[in-house]
């Protein structure tokens, strides 16, 4: 399951954060923000005796760069809530500047003589003046922790302010004095201690907008745009490093043709000069950010701009982009040619990836357009570009983005994707692509289509993904017919064992998904005998109220499968500790197995629970396990917050076969591909490389019991074929990978940035001979999924391969 985009690995589930409790509520413990804090609270507007009309909360950014709060939210809880009080939620929009504030106006009240200044984002929220708790949140799904403690596990929580008595907070207490005429306010220097009585006090109420707006409407004079070009030109600006020169200095009477602009999210525009240096390392294009406010400006418009150069980072561990903040400009004249596009194209591009810089920044390496695909994209940063014909690597998002590749025969696989090889091998023709105009959304498309003709825009960088191009021009899709596949069925002596991770799947799941999963496993995996999922949560899903059954959720998904022609499968699962396997606060996801008994058996052994190790005992009539289902030594720290694998036995056709479901760690933290630390540092591996050999252990256990034990471990590793993680899952030759029977072109269950890549797997035990393994691709490559990943099966024969 992907929630974060971000960098250039998958993120399958957030960590909850385990902190110590005392005598005493605890308090909600986000990390010390040094960007967006809540600045402000306000509940008595319109309240008898206030001045002011509406409730508000104000936001502010302590950062040296704009701070993206689109996909944000704020929410309300209040202070003393009860079993039935729910978070509200006010979505936001927009950015806030550097040291800039940003208004959230919630309900209004009958008193009161004075409007708020205008604002940023409007909530319905009716805020008390005397307590209340409200949050800043990555993301507008309600929050459901009602607690100190349970707020502080919720890594969503940006920032917290209670007030009064309420019972989530921050700190020692919460801060005091709010009232009908007083709000609780940050320091001027907005630090942020994580102690809500230390970092804020009461005062008269001062709500202030991005536009420094006052409730008293007013504003600083704004400054007169410029009338002269200036001594700086856009090269200047970019330099010959990632970084400019100038960042941090004032710029007056920049000039440039606007290339594009963008009016809504990160409001701003291109611009690029038309007189270029003749040096391909320093850029002759800028992004202009105008915040919260739409641009007046249109493309061919010739400006001179004026401001403050700054690097903005749009998330950890990414590069930056260079820009203009704080602008003032004047448009000199409209209806200009624009600079011709760079044509990218697999001649222009390099086909190395980026400088090595021992892991350390190369923020200050001069660049080398001629040698990275990296140092070339950065040195077309904010400039034209233009590619044709162009594959397409990764399907259609939900957020209309696609990924093509610029070089159709780099690591090509058998349906048109393009292959993430090695950590050594990146691809560097990959980009994302998407629309400027709202009105005319990239197409949907699937991978393997084709982007025919001409696709023009500016060359940008985000966090999700890097660089991509802001298409001002989009080719038209040619549908390549891509299918899904369908699987062979198992033959009578043949034992059929699949993996397929259903990415979170619970009871209150729209129909539609439990019925494309289940076609996928009756149809597209032909009802295999034994099916390993991973990501069912619990029933009720992400609502965090101590529910850990499943049993809701698997009747739904089992009667669904029934109903598109698959067997009635009977299921075991070992529920988790309540919030202690990680994923999604609250949804508690599990691993289960699925099983046909019409042609398989489960050996039920009582003893198995959430927190008891399964052991391999050494019979006389050979290897058993202590308990059925089992968990692998689930008190180990390599499983701390995160998903115990599922060990069950099985008899098929008198044989006795054990399986392993797995669902290791997700790659949060990791430093991305693109991004500024290079090499990037794969931090979540460690955790990875410990779950791993903890199964290595049990399975040599097994082995040792019974050389000739038939052991399947799968499931969705979190990691590659060549990762490090798979040499201790496979140490000793206790298992075997059978990704890496499969032609190369085939090796992927998953895509990601345009990358098809391996995550889940299925390995053998050496008892397990000439296995049929199939990786049946359904899910991946389709901008319509119910799933982010493929299924795979492995097919063994009684009599022939399967027993020596």
């Amino acid at each position: 399951m992907q929630i974060h985009r971000s960098g250039s690995v998958l993120l399958t589930g957030a960590v909850a954060v385990a902190l110590a409790v005392t005598a005493l509520p605890a308090a909600a413990q986000a990390a010390p923000s040094a960007t967006a804090v809540i600045s402000e609270v306000y509940g008595g507007g319109g309240n008898s005796g206030a001045t002011l009309t509406r409730d508000f909360v104000e936001l502010a950014n302590a950062g040296s760069a704009p701070f993206e709060v689109g996909g944000l939210s704020v929410q309300y809880l209040p202070g003393s809530p009860s079993a039935g009080s729910q978070w509200q939620v006010s979505e936001l929009s927009g950015s806030i500047a550097p040291g800039g504030r940003y208004l959230v106006a919630q309900a209004a009240g009958t008193g009161g003589t004075v409007a708020l200044p205008t604002a940023d984002a409007t909530g319905t929220v009716a805020m008390a003046a005397g307590s209340g708790t409200v949050a800043l949140v990555s993301g507008t799904a309600p929050l459901t922790c009602k607690s100190a403690a349970d707020c502080a596990a919720d890594t969503r929580i940006v920032d917290l302010v209670g007030y009064g008595s309420a019972v989530v907070r921050e700190g020692g207490g919460p801060v005091s004095g709010a009232s009908a005429t007083a709000s609780v306010a940050r320091a001027a220097s907005l630090a942020d201690t994580d102690d809500n009585a230390a970092d804020l006090a009461a005062g008269a109420p001062t709500p202030v907008n991005t536009k420094g707006e006052t409730s008293g409407g007013g504003q600083e004079p704004e400054e007169p745009g410029p009338t002269e070009p200036g001594d700086v030109r856009i090269h200047d600006i970019q330099g010959t490093t990632r970084v400019s020169p100038l960042d941090g200095t004032s710029v007056t009477g920049v000039p440039g043709v606007v290339t594009g602009v963008r009016a809504s999210g990160s409001r701003g525009f291109w611009i690029q000069d038309t007189a270029p240096d003749g040096d391909p390392r320093t850029g002759e294009g800028l992004f202009v950010y105008t915040g919260s406010t739409a641009p007046a400006v249109k493309v061919g418009d010739a400006v001179l701009v004026s401001g403050k150069v700054a690097e903005y980072y749009p998330g950890t561990g990414t590069q930056s982009l260079t820009q203009i903040t704080a602008p003032r400009f004047t448009v000199l004249s409209s209806g200009n040619a624009l600079p011709a596009p760079v044509v990218l194209d697999a001649r222009s591009v390099p086909g190395r990836y980026v400088p090595s810089a021992d892991g350390g920044t190369i923020d200050a390496l001069p660049l080398d357009p001629s040698r990275y695909a990296l140092d070339l994209y950065e040195a077309l940063e904010g400039s034209r570009v233009e590619f044709a014909d162009t594959r397409v690597t990764g399907a259609t998002t939900a957020y209309d983005e696609i990924w093509v590749t610029v070089k159709p025969r780099e690591n090509p696989t058998r349906r048109g994707g393009t292959l993430y090889a090695s950590y050594e091998d990146q691809n560097t023709g990959r980009l994302k692509v998407m629309s400027l105009d709202p009105a005319r959304p990239v197409p949907t498309a699937n991978v393997g289509d084709v982007l025919k003709g001409r696709t023009t825009g500016v060359l940008d960088y985000a966090s999700y993904g890097g660089y991509n191009v802001q298409a001002t021009e989009l080719g038209t899709v040619v549908d390549k017919k891509l299918r899904r596949e369908v699987t062979r069925k198992q033959k009578k002596d043949e034992l059929a064992v699949a993996t397929y991770n259903v990415e979170n799947l619970d009871a209150g799941d729209d129909q539609a998904k439990f019925d494309t999963l289940a076609e996928g496993v009756a149809v597209n995996l032909s009802s295999p005998d034994i099916v390993s999922l991973e990501e069912i949560q619990d029933d009720n899903g992400a609502v965090n109220d101590g529910t850990t059954g499943s049993e809701a959720t698997l009747k739904r998904f089992t009667d669904a499968i029934v109903a598109k022609g698959g067997p009635r499968y009977a299921w075991r699962y070992i529920a988790p500790e309540n919030n202690k396997d990680g994923g999604e606060p609250g949804g508690n996801i599990r691993n289960v197995f699925l099983f046909n008994p019409q042609r398989v058996s489960f050996t039920d052994r009582a003893g198995g629970d959430a927190t008891t190790p399964v052991r391999a005992v050494d019979t006389w009539k050979g290897v058993e396990l202590s308990a059925s289902p089992g968990r692998i030594n689930p008190a180990s720290p390599a499983w701390a917050d995160s998903r115990k694998p599922l060990v069950g036995e099985f008899v098929f056709r008198g044989k006795p076969v054990f399986v392993i479901g797995n669902h290791f760690a997700s790659k949060g933290g990791d430093q991305p591909l693109h991004g500024r630390y290079q090499e990037p540092t794969r931090s979540s591996e460690t955790k990875r490389i410990q779950q791993a050999a903890e199964v290595n252990t049990f399975v040599t256990a097994l082995l040792k019991a019974d050389r000739s034990a038939k052991v399947v471990a799968l499931g969705d590793f979190n990691d590659f074929e060549f990762s490090p993680t798979m040499k201790a899952l496979t140490k000793g030759r206790a298992l075997k990978p059978l990704i890496t029977t499969l032609p190369t072109s085939e090796r992927y269950s998953y895509v990601f940035d345009g990358n098809s890549q391996t995550l889940d797997h299925i390995l053998t035990s050496p008892g397990i001979r000439r296995p049929d393994y199939d990786v049946v691709h359904i899910n991946a490559e389709f901008a319509d999924q119910a799933s982010d990943h493929d299924p795979q099966v492995v097919r063994v024969k009684v009599g022939g391969g399967f027993w020596h």
